[in-house]
């Protein structure tokens, strides 16, 4: 029987996308709660820094591009080569502000390669590693696939909120978001029982964007404000731990009360 614990001592998580803004605040997290990080993203050079700055000893970086088969490869050898995988974060994901052509930007110039892409980094990424990297998540005993969705998974976009501002939403990010939802239900029914599969939708992060957008979206928002990366690390801790033992097929809104009202 669980106890609660939200101590991960021994355990070995792999967090994708783990050097960029949010990804490194999940990294931290899941070290200052003992556990052993594998960090992966494209950027080499940022996956060391991350991996440098993270408390704890016998962190690991793991460059790689998630959406090259060899990419997917490389994460699964490094799981293979320390024999553990206890924790799962995917969290690498194109976002409204990554700049890919013809996908933040107005509905009509969203183009069909865009749409594909980020389906491809959004969705497809995190079913092949679940899928690859499943034998080792249910050998440790305490197997947690955490994934990453939006409030946009969740809810259509009020695209009030980015009238006269340079900033887009593209279909893409909300469609991969919505399936990631349930991608997350389906993994949590198949992998029962040996392991958990859940996943956190964040609200709007705060990152310099225009301030009409702020003042808005703040405005629809209960708590009124938007998020920082730190509002997450209490979620990915209890996800990816025992305190949440009986939790599986769940995803949180972490949005300061976006999606209640």
């Amino acid at each position: 029987m669980a106890d609660g614990s939200t101590d991960l001592t021994g355990r070995t998580a792999i967090v994708t996308g783990g050097a960029g803004p949010l990804g490194s605040v999940l990294s931290d997290a899941l070290a200052r709660a003992g556990a052993r990080v594998v960090v992966v993203d494209l950027d080499g050079p940022a996956c060391a820094t991350t991996v440098a700055a993270l408390p704890g000893t016998d962190h690991v970086a793991c460059p790689a591009d998630l959406l090259a088969p060899e990419g997917i490869s490389a994460v699964v050898d490094c799981a293979e080569e320390l024999q553990a995988c206890d924790v799962l974060v995917n969290n690498a994901a194109f976002t409204g502000t990554s700049g890919v052509p013809g996908y933040a930007v107005p509905f009509e110039e969203q183009t069909d390669e865009a749409f594909a892409l980020a389906l491809q980094l959004n969705l497809l990424a995190p079913f092949s590693l679940t899928r690859r990297l499943a034998p080792l998540l249910r050998a440790g005993g305490h197997g947690s696939v955490i994934n990453v969705s939006s409030i946009y998974g969740l809810v259509g976009p009020n695209m009030g909120l980015y009238e006269g501002t340079r900033m887009g939403n593209p279909a893409a990010y909300a469609a991969s978001k919505g399936g990631i939802a349930q991608l997350t239900r389906y993994l949590a029914t198949v992998l029962a029982p040996d392991i958990r599969v859940n996943a956190f939708a964040p609200g709007g992060i705060a990152r310099g964007q225009d301030p009409a957008f702020v003042e808005r979206y703040e405005r629809l928002t209960p708590l009124a404000r938007m998020g920082t990366e730190d509002d997450f690390r209490g979620v990915v801790t209890w996800l990816a731990s025992d305190a949440s033992a009986y939790v599986t097929g769940q995803t949180v809104a972490v949005d300061g009360g976006w999606t209640a009202w």
